[in-house]
């Protein structure tokens, strides 16, 4: 019987292991494909075309063109199957639809830390407003205190979306019952030179206003704000149905 050295067994191993590495990367381009074939018999190249324009930096060719409701029911059914899990695991994704896949997926998921998990995998490469603020999931619900720690990392990251989804959460899950006012000041003390993080400072400032007016008006009166923000804080609140005509009379006062 002969001799297996070493180097021998080594050279063996590599060998299988390119080729595993090989069959698998064959296997996952052919679902890939499969997939992105289905996404593409659902294309609406009008809706692509009015949809690319609200994600400008988004190239266009990476955008198929297909309405949330519709792309929402596919992935339901997708994320049934056994493919959904390989899908999962292979980032970054070509197209637009496929990243909202991604959040929507890892959103139904019930298991806190696999749902936290995936959503910390994902984030850094969320690229534009739209995935950003598909709904939250909701487990998070019902972790709230552990999911704080989280929701500050998220704030004091320099990727422009993850801040965003961390504020966010902010807005979805603590201007409630959960509220209390050094959440105010996690996102009021953002600073930043990105247009989206600071339109969602903005759109959580005026959100505050609507449901806890008595804590966040300070931040205009006191000017604590940067002057967009500030801005564009008292205009979202303005076009609340949410705040009174009177807090609308008073709000119009602190533009200045």
């Amino acid at each position: 019987m002969p001799k297996i050295y070493m180097k021998d067994c080594t050279k063996i191993m590599v060998c299988y292991n390119f080729e595993y590495i090989k069959r698998r990367q064959n296997k996952i381009m052919g679902f890939i494909e499969k997939l992105e074939k289905k996404l593409f018999e659902m294309q609406d190249l009008k809706y692509r075309d009015f949809h690319s324009r609200l994600l400008p930096g988004i190239d266009k060719e990476t955008i198929i063109g297909i309405r949330t409701p519709e792309l929402r029911k596919f992935t339901k059914e997708y994320a049934k199957t056994p493919e959904a899990e390989l899908f999962m695991q292979e980032l970054p994704h070509r197209y637009y639809e496929e990243n909202n896949m991604h959040i929507m997926i890892a959103s139904w998921i019930k298991d806190y830390e696999k749902c936290l998990a995936e959503v910390k995998r994902f984030l850094p490469y969320v690229n534009n407003w739209a995935t950003c603020d598909l709904p939250a999931p909701k487990i998070f619900v019902k972790h709230k205190d552990e999911l704080l720690p989280e929701i500050r990392s998220w704030i004091a990251s320099d990727e422009t979306y993850t801040i965003r989804y961390g504020i966010g959460m902010l807005m979805t899950f603590y201007l409630d019952e959960d509220f209390r006012p050094e959440y105010l000041k996690m996102a009021a003390d953002v600073e930043s030179e990105e247009y989206y993080v600071n339109m969602m400072i903005a759109w959580y400032l005026a959100t505050a206003l609507a449901k806890q007016w008595d804590a966040t008006i300070p931040y205009l009166e006191e000017r604590k704000l940067s002057e967009w923000v500030h801005r564009k804080t008292i205009q979202k609140a303005i076009e609340s149905y949410r705040i009174t005509p009177e807090q609308k009379v008073y709000l119009k006062t602190l533009r200045k």
